[in-house]
């Protein structure tokens, strides 16, 4: 699948990219739907792109779901302000109140750590250059998608006229553990998002967590996004895409430039490599893993974008990350790709891919809040746009097949949601390196 979808983003770029400038005129600025969209399916289960709405309340935008839907599996609900006992494998529903874990809170005695930050460019990439810029209304952040139009006859298929070639700059932020001996073979952990205000208390954290033996000594790399979000963008490019690309994007010019630079030495052992991610960069981090399983055995992500946000558009994969545990919800019909510039069968693995493949030994942790996102986009009614309906639908898959998860359904959280984040990182943390060795 790997070399099949670099075709044909190849491909899809290339025509996006000469689209004439006049016609690639940003649109007004519109604000997130979080509603059902016009014209969606949401009477015939059995038609295309059915949404369905059992369980949720429309009071509230996003709509509040109920954590006992039918639709979702059944959940331990735990007494309010408690989390799951160490350890713990499975679905849980944990209460509306928040407060921050005492971890994440500066102590004294404490050993730092200490961090060194550079930034890279685009031109320093083989695999991300040039860029992807989207020209949207100044101010008004999705502006030229949140009005585009989709192919005619599928939902799913977004138009984006506005994006073109451009540059990005990312910093690299390298969390380097107290009495670090440089040179020192070392666990690490990668997160996507870096310098995102949800990681605020990460290199704190770990220096409570590492005093405490609760988790490893262990290098922490936040890597920058290359810019914008969702279709058309370097962002969305970047961490939407359910292929191996970003992984090898990471191992090949990232990750030795932290050795460089730091003079640490990161390990090879699948087992001492975590990943972990925010939305979409969640989506990333299990992508990274899924790919490649030799390199990444730990996942840990919050509001993960398990939802149709690839882009460009893939006829071998026409629901993006939603295919990880469901069918894309459009017309039946075969799987194709593009070879030479034709469209012919697809030899991707079979879909959806979770259900589809034999189980891989990747531990993932992953939350999702009870008002996260939910078709924000007001153009796109395919059925594949609510986040936490696709959290649920990958705790029944990963259950189905024997992973080692856990999954918190958090009331009174939004997307990606501060408190929670505070409230849940130690232990999400602590979790997440289960069976890892600590000095």
């Amino acid at each position: 699948m790997n070399n099949t979808s670099a075709v044909l983003t190849g491909a899809l770029l290339s025509a996006v990219w000469l689209i004439p400038a006049a016609m690639a005129q940003p649109a007004a600025c519109v604000t997130q739907n979080m509603a059902v969209p016009p014209g969606a399916n949401t009477n015939d289960k059995a038609a295309p792109f059915f949404i369905d709405t059992t369980g949720l309340d429309f009071s509230t935008k996003p709509p509040t779901r109920d954590p006992k839907n039918p639709n979702y599996p059944r959940a331990m609900e735990l007494p309010d302000g408690t989390l799951p006992p160490a350890g713990a494998e499975g679905n849980f529903i944990i209460g509306p109140t928040r407060a921050p874990a005492p971890e994440t809170v500066a102590k004294d005695g404490v050993p730092k750590g200490t961090t060194v930050s550079f930034t890279i460019s685009s031109k320093e990439s083989v695999i991300y250059n040039p860029g992807l810029i989207r020209d949207d209304v100044a101010g008004c952040g999705n502006s030229s998608i949140m009005s585009t139009t989709t192919v005619p006859g599928d939902k799913s298929h977004m138009i984006v006229t506005t994006s073109h070639p451009g540059t990005w700059t990312r910093t690299i932020e390298v969390y380097l553990p107290p009495n670090y001996v440089r040179g020192t073979v070392a666990p690490f952990i990668v997160l996507g998002d870096g310098g995102s205000t949800a990681w605020k208390d990460m290199n704190l954290t770990l220096d409570n967590l590492i005093q405490q033996k609760r988790v490893p000594p262990m290098i922490s790399i936040q890597i920058g996004n290359g810019g914008q979000d969702a279709q058309g963008a370097q962002r969305g490019r970047e961490y939407d895409t359910v292929s191996a690309t970003y992984a090898q994007f990471v191992e090949r010019e990232v990750l030795p430039l932290v050795e460089q630079k730091t003079g640490v030495k990161l390990t090879k052992d699948p087992e001492g490599r975590a990943t972990m991610g925010l939305s979409s960069s969640g989506t990333a981090a299990f992508t990274m893993a899924w790919f490649h399983p030799e390199l990444y055995h730990r996942v840990l992500a919050y509001s993960p974008t398990m939802v149709n946000q690839q882009w460009p558009w893939d006829p071998s994969l026409r629901g993006g990350a939603w295919e990880y545990h469901s069918a894309w919800a459009g017309p039946a019909g075969p799987n194709l790709t593009v070879k030479a510039g034709v469209l012919t069968p697809s030899e991707a693995p079979g879909t959806p891919l979770i259900p589809s493949a034999p189980a891989k030994p990747i531990r993932y942790w992953f939350e999702m809040g009870d008002q996260d996102l939910f078709y924000p986009n007001p153009t796109i009614p395919d059925g594949m746009h609510d986040w936490t309906l696709s959290a649920e639908l990958m705790a029944k898959v990963l259950a189905d097949k024997g992973y080692h998860y856990q999954f918190l359904f958090a009331r009174n959280a939004k997307h990606v949601d501060r408190p929670t984040v505070a409230q849940t990182l130690p232990s999400a943390l602590e979790w997440l390196w289960k069976g890892y060795p600590i000095p």
